[in-house]
């Protein structure tokens, strides 16, 4: 894992935190694994498979349940065959990596998994308050929405100077909290991207833009983001 984690394992378990756990957050980890995760109110919606919970001495989580989508997750729902890594420690390490680079994401705090050869798996992040995601908030408050748009382009700028592939950015993938601030959440399945940065940027355009068309968000939304973003590459 990245060199600043700490790997244990407790109950079948197998836990990465950057600071060591205690047996009573672990138990309590496991609890949470345990419950129903919540579904998204639309593909757009931010937040699936995501439950928030109160740790002792950690304070407000939100606890990520991996499963699969499409036809092999009606038969497969939460289980994946172990290659190399697994889901949790590779968005783990990669939530780590982009919050050294001052990409504003939720603070990863630990990465769990349990099975050998088929594992179920679950990443906990810092619980961001009163989160609502930029594609809902375009459609109900075109203003704030307009304004978040300028940290979206410096987060994703900074992605792109970086070589950091979020395989899934669009509207519904960015929140914005209580306060205005802007955070690029679900980064399951990025990379290190190996091409060259106009053809990552062109990727994130592309992709942004599809999300917005499909699903009938305000085209201002693409629209300031390849302005800011026409200078990269």
């Amino acid at each position: 894992m990245h060199n600043r984690t700490q790997t244990s394992k407790y109950n079948a378990y197998q836990f990465g935190t950057c600071t060591p756990l205690s047996e009573m957050q672990m138990n309590q980890l496991i609890g949470f694994f345990n419950q129903p995760p919540l579904q998204a109110s639309s593909v757009l919606g931010g937040r699936d498979s995501v439950t928030c919970h109160q740790i002792k001495e950690m304070g407000s989580v939100a606890v990520k349940h991996y499963k699969r989508g499409g036809f092999t997750g009606r038969f497969i729902r939460r289980r994946y065959l172990r290659c190399g890594k697994t889901r949790s420690q590779t968005e783990f390490e990669l939530l780590l990596k982009a919050q050294d680079l001052g990409i504003s994401v939720p603070q990863p705090l630990v990465s769990a998994s349990r099975g050998l050869l088929f594992y179920r798996a679950w990443l906990v992040t810092r619980e961001i308050k009163q989160p609502q995601s930029l594609a809902r908030l375009s459609l109900i408050d075109e203003g704030r929405a307009r304004n978040a748009m300028q940290s979206v382009i410096e987060q994703i700028s900074r992605l792109v100077d970086h070589g950091i592939l979020h395989v899934d950015l669009h509207p519904g993938n960015v929140v914005v909290d209580k306060k205005d601030h802007v955070f690029l959440i679900d980064f399951d399945k990025g990379r290190i991207w190996r091409g060259s940065r106009a053809k990552l940027k062109d990727r994130y355009i592309k992709r942004w833009q599809r999300a917005v068309a499909k699903h009938k968000l305000p085209p201002m939304l693409s629209e300031i983001l390849q302005a800011g973003l026409k200078d990269i590459g």
